[in-house]
């Protein structure tokens, strides 16, 4: 029953806490599920380690039978359970489940635990659905020695009952939220979701306000991964709501609200005279399988590319780039592409046609060279988006070389005075970060340069490219073969700037 006062509190939303089954959120947040996805849901809810949480209405002993009940309550829980198992074994709509579900079993409401559960689901049969960005979660102090020979020094200890506390704690007093913590199904990671409340109160009356219908949108709801033994996070950015008249106010403060939570994610984790920080890692997806192979407890972070040879555990004899005897496929393909060369000269070709097979099977040896065994269309790891801006010099032609000069001793570069009109978009702003006084050094003129792939897998886009020898796997800069980890950066000398072993 909905309490009839309402005192302002700094707990979070409880998880028992009910929605009635007339809100028009939950039938939208039900309705997104497939009717498997949907039943099994509801078998979980009716786990006996659930009922605090999710109990349904059940016949007690005093109660009637009501003829006109459309669905009568069942007498037990193994009665329920045998129901919706039946549910499963035979074909309906998923509508009639719907309805079951809010008109009988569930008439005196869903509690948000159940709402939780519900978009943890969705999360999990739509994996696409969000776009994560990881970040790296840093000591402020590098002086820090570990207590003892477990603890890692660079891995805060992850405990989530005392998280979840110290979370709650650097939230302000006006909003409430509600944590729920579940273990991914395949990947080794824990994923937090997070729904924010602006009100002083955690009982139902503040879920029935007057912007009822702005209570459980889209955008005041945030996941956070945390994956096992790494020091990253993966969070994920914020949803887009409708351009609506007075939403554009409201998705401003939500997005100040998760803000404010995020920025309370270090401090959770801090402790006296051991405190955290978040910095950006320039990798953003909507797949989490790739967030966790290059960021995750793995081998793979540092390694991308052709490089995940010495990462592999178990490596085949012909496959180990330390092995002193050439292999003997790659030693047989370059003594057949020389005789093959010989011949074609002796017959008067300039060079092999490109349907040749002997060509084709270069071609991808040379893929497989640069990306080794990453990059494939099927692996289920690719990165929607690649945005690069270079920054190298632009190349001089010895015979205009006295004109250039002559050009540039009365003329001032302008791109230090140049300003951006209208709004800058999330990606122009991060590759404008790097930004600094040496783009317009001395040494030569460096064009500004901005280059973008996208796709459903870039880089297994870029390796079939190679294959089909359209690009040229050899003279191919490293960064396009996705071996930086990252998908936003800037390029200079070849390289990706400030990352990894660069030194720029």
């Amino acid at each position: 029953m909905m309490s009839l006062l309402s005192v302002p509190t700094t707990s979070a939303l409880p998880s028992s806490q009910l929605i009635p089954a007339s809100h028009p959120a939950v039938t939208r947040i039900l309705c997104r599920l497939t009717r498997p996805s949907l039943l099994s849901l509801v078998l979980d809810w009716l786990d006996e380690r659930n009922q605090e949480t999710s109990g349904p209405y059940l016949l007690s002993s005093d109660d009637e039978d009501d003829e006109q009940d459309f669905y009568p309550p069942a007498s037990s829980l193994a009665a329920l359970r045998e129901i919706y198992t039946d549910l499963q074994a035979r074909k309906g709509s998923k509508r009639d489940v719907v309805d079951r579900i809010l008109e009988g079993d569930w008439r005196d409401g869903i509690s948000l635990y159940q709402l939780a559960m519900a978009d943890m689901q969705y999360l999990y049969d739509h994996p696409a659905s969000q776009k994560w960005t990881a970040l790296k979660i840093v000591r402020l102090s590098s002086e820090y020695i570990a207590p003892n020979d477990k603890e890692h020094p660079s891995i805060p200890r992850f405990h989530p009952a005392t998280f979840l506390r110290n979370l709650q704690r650097e939230a302000l007093p006006d909003v409430k939220a509600h944590y729920n913590l579940d273990r991914h199904p395949t990947l080794p990671l824990l994923i937090l979701r997070v729904f924010i409340l602006e009100s002083p109160y955690n009982t139902g009356l503040a879920l029935h306000s007057a912007k009822e219908r702005t209570t459980f949108d889209a955008s005041k709801t945030f996941y956070v991964a945390f994956p096992d033994f790494s020091p990253y996070i993966f969070v994920s950015l914020a949803a887009t709501s409708s351009s609506t008249l007075g939403s554009v106010s409201s998705s401003a403060d939500n997005k100040s609200l998760r803000k404010l939570i995020l920025e309370g994610i270090p401090k959770a984790f801090s402790k006296p005279r051991d405190r955290f920080k978040l910095e950006g890692t320039s990798l953003s997806a909507k797949n989490l399988d790739v967030l966790v192979e290059r960021r995750g407890g793995g081998r793979m972070n540092a390694v991308g590319g052709g490089w995940g040879v010495y990462a592999e555990d178990e490596k085949k004899e012909s496959d180990n780039p330390l092995n002193v005897q050439l292999p003997t496929p790659e030693s047989s393909i370059l003594e057949d592409d020389q005789e093959d060369k010989d011949s074609a000269e002796k017959s008067g070709m300039k060079r092999k046609r490109v349907e040749d097979p002997s060509v084709v099977k270069r071609k991808k040896l040379v893929a497989k060279g640069r990306f080794g065994k990453s990059a494939k269309a099927d692996d289920g790891k690719g990165i929607e988006r690649l945005d690069v801006r270079l920054e190298d010099h632009f190349p001089i032609v010895p015979a205009l070389a006295n004109y250039n000069v002559e050009a540039e001793e009365g003329t001032e570069p302008a791109r230090k005075d140049k300003k951006h009109k209208g709004r800058r978009s999330t990606i122009t702003l991060e590759l404008d970060r790097t930004e600094d006084e040496d783009e317009l050094a001395d040494d030569g003129w460096r064009p500004d340069i901005r280059i973008t792939f996208h796709g459903q897998h870039v880089f297994a886009g870029i390796r079939e490219l190679i294959e089909a020898g359209i690009v040229d796997g050899e003279k191919m800069p490293g960064w396009m073969t996705g071996e930086e980890g990252i998908s936003v950066g800037v390029v200079k000398d070849g390289r990706i700037r400030g990352n990894k072993g660069s030194g720029l």
